[in-house]
């Protein structure tokens, strides 16, 4: 960084940064990275908007009326600052500031920058430039490649984990979905920019990495042979970085789902076996209208062969009820999938319009009331499939990661290898360790156990979690 983009008032008081983040793991990354980049301009964290000097709304365009909140923020910002007579810098990022990116700053005039999800790493440059009340205020490119190289190596994170992009974009066009539009072709980084990032970051504590991509095992990021690598080598190659105990990644397309990755999950303790793999339909017909590129015997064969592997493997997965066209039968085709894999845990939402995607435009919308009623029934019967799944872990002992001090004492949570909250009493004193923990019951959205000694810890892979069902 050059000595121009440096705001004066930066070496002389500390200025506050706060950021408000929407949506999915890679916006709460890029908001980690977005302070990162900032924090040499003398940038400090606030968790509190009215303190702030500089505001970041990094925004999601996936939800629901996405833009119009942004919009609604926007306006108690703009008001905010007006009190602060101007003191106050707007940023808006992320996927709506990408589609949205000249409309945004029409609509509201207090916003001072809009970037991209591709371009974050300007903001340095793009705040100095506004601050001097000159320069481009739009930074949308898509260029990710530039963006990684330009972001610092250290990283402000606190605690013992960490999320880590590894791949960006989608190839796929699924007909409902704008992040190929927002976020741009796939594209992955080098495996020794990956183990450089994650090497510091075990460095510094973490012990267990998530993998970030909207299509993260279609990672074909450059080997050390110059070659095309695989997410399965990836996450073999982390697993050989020191105090690096444990590697997840999300989101998977079935398409892209590989035997070799497969093999990885069978052969690699540090990959825990749990799963983010969404279908969003069970209906081979509305399937074909998303532009899934797959059918449901498809997943189910591959559920299969990962279970075949990995005995112990929970699955979670993405759902989407009320699509246009999907009919009482398409709906039931649904739910007997769900019932078949037995998920323990999944995201299930109704159909909402994004402007610009084929799916918008498609006749024969469901109304509202009955893709309600539909995700109730899918919802109640996703949500007793996961109780049941903590409940079954009651009496086993499971090695937890402790992350943080709980409300209560002495009391600490960490995560189970399935993912799951586990709240145990005096526990404090360990945190950043895998440590034995039996579990004495299961609740809807977290486990209750308490510390054993070093003896049994239920091997992964030693017994199934969930058997699947008839169709």
């Amino acid at each position: 960084m050059t000595e121009t983009l440096v705001p004066p008032q930066a070496e002389r008081a500390p200025k506050r940064l706060f950021i408000k983040t929407y949506g999915c793991q890679m916006n709460v990354y890029d908001s980690e990275r977005m302070a990162d980049v900032l924090r040499p301009l003398g940038y400090a964290p606030t968790e509190v908007v009215e303190d702030a000097d500089f505001v970041i709304l990094n925004t999601c365009h996936i939800r629901e009326k996405a833009a119009e909140k942004v919009y609604s923020e926007l306006g108690k910002l703009r008001m905010l600052k007006e009190e602060k007579a101007g003191a106050l810098t707007i940023a808006v990022a992320g996927c709506v500031a990408q589609a949205e990116g000249e409309e945004i700053m029409k609509r509201q005039p207090a916003v001072d920058l809009v970037v991209g999800p591709q371009a974050y790493h300007q903001l340095p440059e793009l705040l100095t430039r506004t601050a001097r009340a000159r320069g481009e205020r739009i930074g949308a490119d898509f260029a990710p490649d530039d963006k990684f190289d330009a972001l610092p190596m250290t990283r402000g994170v606190d605690g013992v984990t960490a999320f880590l992009t590894v791949q960006e974009g989608c190839d796929k066009f699924c007909t409902f979905c704008v992040v190929p539009y927002t976020r741009g072709a796939e594209w992955s980084r080098p495996v020794a920019a990956v183990l450089a990032e994650a090497g510091e970051l075990a460095a510094r504590g973490v012990r267990e990495v998530t993998l970030l991509g909207q299509n993260v095992n279609a990672y074909d990021g450059e080997g050390p042979d110059g070659a095309p690598s695989s997410l399965a080598r990836l996450a073999a190659a982390l697993a050989e970085i020191p105090g690096l105990d444990r590697i997840r990644y999300t989101t998977s397309h079935p398409n892209d789902f590989t035997d070799e990755l497969i093999a990885a999950h069978r052969d690699l303790p540090q990959l825990m076996p749990y799963l983010h793999l969404p279908v969003q339909s069970g209906s081979d017909r509305i399937l074909r209208l998303m532009n899934r590129k797959h059918g449901r015997q498809k997943y189910f064969d591959l559920i299969d062969r990962i279970r075949e592997a990995r005995p112990d493997m929970a699955m979670s997965g993405d759902f989407i009820v009320g699509f246009p066209g999907e009919t009482d039968r398409d709906f039931e085709d649904t739910m007997e999938l769900v019932r078949r894999v037995d998920y323990a845990s999944a995201f299930s939402f109704m159909y909402s319009p994004r402007p610009g995607t084929p799916a918008a435009t498609m006749a024969a919308q469901v109304p509202a009331d009955v893709s309600r009623a539909r995700l109730h029934a899918l919802q109640a019967l996703l949500t007793a499939q996961q109780v049941a799944f903590n409940r079954s872990q009651a009496g086993r002992v499971l090695p937890v990661l402790f992350e943080r001090k709980g409300r209560h004492g002495a009391q600490a949570i960490g995560r189970s290898p399935y993912m799951q909250s586990v709240h145990v009493e005096d526990a404090d004193h360990l945190i950043g360790q895998v440590v034995p923990v039996r579990i004495l019951s299961g609740q809807q959205n977290s486990l209750t156990g308490e510390l054993t000694g070093p003896g049994h810890v239920s091997q992964p892979g030693a017994e199934p979690v969930h058997a699947m069902g008839a169709a």
